[in-house]
């Protein structure tokens, strides 16, 4: 395993995240402690949740609680709780309740308590506003995560779907006001949704010292190449949304450049995807969702390869795709 620092921060981390919202979901608890116990034993010491996983259970009906309940059980019979860093993140909606969603002060109190509670322990290492709201004085949220860090509950506060703008306001008013700053930052980032991050906040977290934690790394398992263009109704568990998301003919004409390289290097398309990421600036750690120990063994093999120089440059040469094939 190989490590870089949570952004601007001291703390080092796995190059791979282990996601979990599918704890709970397609992932029951005794194989969810089997993946934990593999990424462990492998160098892996990040791991990220959300108070809201998993978002959808299997009768189709809304999730939460699972993931971290998964996450604070196996946590509590861990032998070295402080070798790890546990991510998680608040904000989404936990009930039809008023005042039990957001980033209010209020909410806030209430979430970290909760979240406490279900993962078995003292303290989060990353605690991450889910979603930005606009209807909430940014002040308001970051003196409650302020209030949250200088307690010791919290160790580093991060963000997540923030525009380039609004973390920018953020970091200038943690700083004026002497607030603990956000160190790290989630947003879409694969090799087919490029912009989101490459167009302003790239530079912004270059320049600020801010690591991105790309999620949907893999275009929800699009990129690992098991889907094939033509074939359908696979029984993959997300096929449905994949289709509709990526199937469309500049999508596959990628697919298809990225298992070229693969062949080429003897590896898969997985992990030329991933690797081309770590390689990306400011990337810290690709947040990858993981429903087996076959898949973690490919995806932690990532963390060694190194790309040649050109088949970055051929990569990053793939245009951008809207969802219905045509360029953005």
């Amino acid at each position: 395993m190989k490590y870089k620092t949570l952004g601007n921060s001291g703390a080092y981390v796995s190059t791979i995240c282990l996601g979990t919202q599918q704890f709970g979901r397609w992932v029951d608890e005794k194989d969810a402690c089997e993946i934990l116990n593999v990424f462990t034993e492998h160098g892996g010491n990040f791991i990220d949740t959300a108070d809201c996983y998993p978002i959808y259970l299997p009768n189709g009906s809304h999730g939460g609680e699972l993931s971290e309940s998964f996450i604070g059980r196996w946590l509590h019979s861990y032998t070295s709780r402080d070798d790890l860093i546990i991510a998680t993140k608040f904000s989404a909606p936990m009930s039809e309740k008023p005042n039990n969603e957001g980033i209010s002060r209020k909410y806030i109190i209430r979430a970290v308590e909760q979240s406490l509670k279900r993962l078995k322990t003292d303290y989060i290492d990353l605690y991450q506003v889910h979603d930005d709201y606009f209807d909430v004085p940014m002040e308001e949220t970051l003196r409650a995560l302020d209030d949250l860090v200088r307690k010791g509950l919290v160790r580093y506060i991060g963000c997540s779907n923030f525009s380039a703008w609004r973390l920018m306001k953020a970091l200038g008013l943690s700083d004026k006001r002497g607030y603990v700053s956000y160190v790290t930052i989630q947003n879409k980032y694969n090799l087919l949704e490029k912009s989101e991050y490459e167009s302003e906040l790239m530079g912004l977290c270059q320049e600020e010292g801010i690591g991105m934690l790309p999620y949907v790394p893999l275009a929800k398992g699009f990129l690992t190449g098991k889907y094939h263009q033509g074939s359908i109704n696979n029984g993959f568990l997300r096929e449905k949304d994949v289709r509709k998301l990526y199937d469309n003919k500049r999508n596959w004409e990628a697919l298809n450049l990225i298992q070229k390289i693969a062949d080429k290097n003897e590896i898969n398309s997985t992990q030329v995807a991933l690797a081309w990421l770590l390689q990306r600036p400011s990337v810290v750690a690709p947040i990858v969702g993981i429903n087996s120990i076959e898949q973690l063994k490919i995806v932690l093999a990532s963390v060694d390869i190194s790309l040649l120089s050109s088949d970055i440059a051929e990569l990053n040469q793939l245009p951008e795709y809207s969802e219905k094939g045509g360029h953005v």
